[in-house]
């Protein structure tokens, strides 16, 4: 990684703002490990960090000219790739075939997220109940009880309301409790655990 102290950094904006390809590649380059990883946090999925990754850098460099030396550029960037993530995320809310690959992403997190509290084979069992939601409840109980996102954040992702989350969540966790009710393979305990988690 490449380190730049703040005049370095605003040298080398001003020699990208003329079109410098150098300079576009010192500042991606010292900044491609930290975007990566919040986007990481939030995607949940290396192809999907990768993906957005290439595409912010790529409107860094058609947006060029507009940049301010002046400001910072770590919150310029970070913004933009804020906004990159939550338009994928209102996209995919749209579109099956992105909503299950956002499913399936946060779906490999998800017995990682739980390892501790169950064993692998509880959450794989438990994850093949969530697995039987329709795309669109399973997205908003993955964001909202294994990411611990807010309604108000959820609402921001997926671009439906609170009344929309409720109606998912109320309906996902009788779901599961009706799924287990007669279930010896998990422990009442811990299916309340998973349901209750984040209130």
């Amino acid at each position: 990684m490449v380190n730049t102290n703040q005049t370095d950094e605003k040298s080398l904006l001003l020699q990208l703002k003329s079109g410098d390809a150098r300079a576009f590649e010192m500042l991606y380059n010292n900044y491609k490990f930290r975007i990566a990883g919040n986007l990481f946090k939030l995607l949940k999925s290396e192809d999907l960090v990768k993906e957005i990754l290439q595409e912010l850098f790529f409107k860094i460099w058609e947006v060029r000219a507009q940049i301010d030396p002046e400001k910072s550029f770590k919150s310029y960037l970070f913004r933009i790739a804020e906004n990159l993530v939550h338009d994928y995320f209102r996209k995919a809310a749209k579109d099956k075939r992105l909503l299950t690959k956002m499913v399936a992403s946060s779906s490999e997190l998800y017995l990682h997220i739980e390892e501790d509290m169950l064993n692998k084979e509880e959450a794989k069992k438990m994850q093949q109940a969530i697995d039987l939601m329709p795309p669109q409840r399973k997205m908003v109980f993955t964001l909202c009880k294994l990411e611990g996102k807010s309604y108000k954040e959820v609402e921001e992702i997926m671009g439906i309301n609170a009344k929309t989350i409720s109606s998912h969540m109320l309906q996902a966790n009788r779901f599961l409790r009706t799924y287990f009710k007669d279930s010896s393979t998990l422990t009442i305990s811990v299916v309340l655990g998973v349901l209750f988690k984040g209130f």
